[in-house]
């Protein structure tokens, strides 16, 4: 905070400015009629002087304001404050205080503000009863600069401005007056360390939520249930749930906030099972509870586990929120889950959510990605067409289901666009190979003043990259550092993908060097790792995920996908069985079908084709035409005829028409010479009308 401002006493009305606005009208009646009216506050309008002097007298004036402050009764308070004055007694340091308060808890702190310029002495409280003033109407300058003024500040004063500036997300001014407060000696309270370790908690920062810990500690302010449930929040943020769970076991005693916090770092770290552990031993669950456990589940795509929580806790009696309905009903619709996305849908209609802005959105793309278009448009119809987010989901849905036209027609019939609007068409486009009408509506998008958003961007680099035009690529470039757009994880990673994809391997090594220490995810990794990978780089790209395992950063499949790509390019055959072993035993990562695809190119180009083949069997999906299609063309490199034909079998049955396969088959058996085979295989290939598609490029 600044060190330069104006005094405020200087700037605040003189004494004869405040009290010339004071009426003076005895209604002793109203003051009577107040409920609980404290007793003896009809003593206060009493004519008799010798009872203004009494200390029971100065007691009733200040149980009185304190009545008014609690019942905000600004009137009544202001009838009081005459009376002060009217007794002489405005210099008593509670009654003064306690008028500064009346006001301020009135909502009247420029009166308040007035009032404690006016005052000859100031205490302690005096101070932080009017910062605590602009805290609450979030009027922080005029609190840090009163603050700054302060001359005896105590802990109520630190903690005032630390809760403040951490609830109004000024973390790091909340912490330079913490480090301020333990500079001059002022010890804490369980109030000023909670607020401390939230700030840290929305910093990222583990190693100042673990100096906290210790401060915790060293002060003994563990103990209390407030501070505890902070540091086991902040241990979750940074996904270190032992200390977290430690700390919430050690806690003697807890309160549901407490139960929900850890619940919720279970649930947002993927420990589902922990968190069902936890959740069933939850002495008293309320919504959020049941909503953290549901979306534990809905993070594992465990939807059959969500929608049970969900029935059990309607039947305890719970209603359920719009936020949590709508997390479900997309799970369903990501899931492809008709029938439970129906009965949430008719739950929705029940308790009156259906009207909800964005669960009409949600109930439109459930239906859209469950590939039911004529409900989703039903349900469009009989929403409200105002409603731009139906719109906009309309129009993905379209889009995700192939009808490229009649999202056209939709979006050319929107009311009015906004950038979510015109990033899902272009987006659309670019993913139906219209590369180039996406380029022409980003054109379109930026000539109607609409500015893009990452979102956008990523889409349109993503058409660009189709395209293969580096011109565009690099014109897109410059616009986004031009406009200043956000350079997240997921733009840069587009950008790597397009530098790479339009040949310049260069420029895209240049901006991941740039942007790798800044990278919050893998994914700018990935594509640098994949760009290399397929563009003549293999050795660049297995040196780039080294580095990755050296960094805090967690591999994924896309990672391994790649890694074991730039292991084919380059035939490394060991050194690709030896990462497609590491990411299971290692990363506990799941191999897809492409991950297998990868490796069993791999065994084919060494020749371990029987390895191949029993790779096949086991693996726990079934093989589709590209599976069976890379062993094929193994066994016409290698020369056997006996896996070949067991492929070319198995191609047939998922593929009849596949003409790619028998073409292999038939090369195979010409090169062991036997050409009866190759005969009778061309000559029914002939009469089934089997073709092979040739090759094309899209290169211009």
């Amino acid at each position: 905070m600044s060190k330069s401002f104006k005094p405020l006493h200087s700037v605040t009305s003189n004494s004869s400015t405040f009290l010339s606005r004071r009426k003076w009208v005895s209604r002793k009646k109203e003051l009577t009629e107040l409920p609980n009216w404290p007793k003896g506050s009809v003593s206060l309008f009493t004519d008799d002087p010798l009872a203004r002097t009494k200390p029971s007298y100065e007691f009733a004036l200040v149980s009185a304001l304190k009545f008014c402050s609690s019942h905000f009764s600004i009137s009544q308070g202001e009838q009081i404050h005459s009376v002060v004055l009217k007794s002489g007694l405005v210099s008593n340091i509670y009654i003064q205080n306690s008028l500064i308060n009346l006001y301020v808890k009135c909502g009247r702190i420029d009166d308040a503000m007035c009032l404690f310029g006016s005052c000859s002495v100031l205490d302690t409280a005096s101070w932080n009863i009017l910062i605590s003033g602009y805290v609450k109407l979030c009027r922080l300058d005029n609190a840090c600069r009163l603050f700054e003024e302060m001359p005896n500040k105590d802990c109520v004063s630190f903690t005032t401005m630390v809760m403040g500036l951490a609830q109004n997300d000024r973390f790091y001014d909340a912490l330079e007056v913490f480090k301020d407060m333990r500079f001059v000696g002022v010890e804490p309270n369980e109030v000023t360390l909670a607020s401390v370790i939230s700030s840290y908690s929305r910093l990222d920062g583990i190693c100042n939520g673990s100096m906290v810990h210790a401060l915790a500690l060293k002060v003994g302010l563990e103990g209390f249930i407030l501070v505890s449930t902070n540091l086991i929040h902040i241990y979750s943020v940074v996904s270190s749930l032992d200390d977290a769970e430690r700390i919430f076991n050690e806690m003697p005693e807890r309160n549901l906030i407490t139960w929900n916090v850890m619940l919720n770092g279970f649930s947002k770290a993927g420990y589902v099972d922990a968190a069902r552990d936890l959740f069933e031993k939850f002495p008293g669950k309320d919504l959020v509870s049941w909503s953290t456990m549901i979306s534990a589940f809905v993070r594992k795509d465990m939807l059959d586990d969500a929608l049970v929580t969900f029935r059990e806790m309607v039947c305890y009696g719970f209603r359920p929120n719009e936020v949590l309905t709508v997390d479900l009903v997309s799970a369903c619709g990501r899931l492809m889950n008709i029938t439970g996305g129906q009965q949430l849908h008719c739950v929705s209609i029940k308790i009156g959510l259906d009207c909800y802005v964005y669960m009409q959105a949600t109930i439109i793309h459930f239906y859209a990605a469950c590939r039911k278009m004529e409900l989703a448009h039903l349900q469009f119809e009989l929403g409200c067409k105002e409603n731009i987010s139906s719109w906009n989901a309309l129009i993905a849905g379209f889009l995700t289901n192939g009808m490229v036209n009649l999202a056209s027609e939709a979006f050319n019939s929107l009311p009015k666009r906004d950038v979510v609007s015109w990033s899902t068409m272009i987006s659309g486009y670019a993913q139906n190979e219209q590369s180039e009408l996406a380029f022409e509506l980003f054109q379109e998008m930026l000539t109607s003043g609409v500015q893009p958003n990452e979102i956008t961007m990523v889409s349109i680099l993503s058409a660009i990259a189709n395209l293969g035009s580096l011109k565009h690529g690099t014109w897109v470039h410059d616009y986004i550092l031009d406009k200043s757009i956000p350079m997240n994880d997921n733009l840069t990673a587009g950008l790597i993908d397009m530098y790479a994809k339009c040949g310049s391997i260069k420029k895209a090594l240049e901006l991941f060097n740039q942007q790798r220490n800044r990278a919050k995810s893998v994914s700018p990794w990935n594509a640098i790792i994949f760009g290399a990978a397929v563009h003549g780089h293999p050795e660049m790209s297995l040196s780039i995920f080294s580095d990755l395992e050296n960094t805090h950063l967690k591999p994924n499949s896309v990672t391994f996908l790649g890694v074991l790509t730039a292991c084919c390019h380059a035939g490394l055959v060991e050194q690709g069985e030896s990462y497609f072993k590491r990411m299971k035993q290692i990363y506990k990562i799941d191999p897809n079908i492409k991950h297998y695809g990868c490796f069993l190119d791999l065994l084919g180009r060494s020749g371990r084709l029987e390895e191949a083949e029993r790779t096949i069997a086991s693996m726990p999906m079934k093989a589709d035409v590209v599976i069976w299609g890379t062993l094929l063309a193994a066994c016409k490199i290698h020369g056997n005829l006996e896996i070949a034909e067991k492929a070319a079998v198995s191609l047939e049955k998922l593929e009849p028409t596949h003409g790619g396969g028998r073409v292999l088959l038939s090369n195979t058996y010409a090169d062991a010479g036997r050409w009866d085979e190759v005969f009778l295989l061309r000559n029914a290939m002939l009469r089934q009308g089997v073709q092979k598609v040739p090759g094309c490029s899209d290169v211009s």
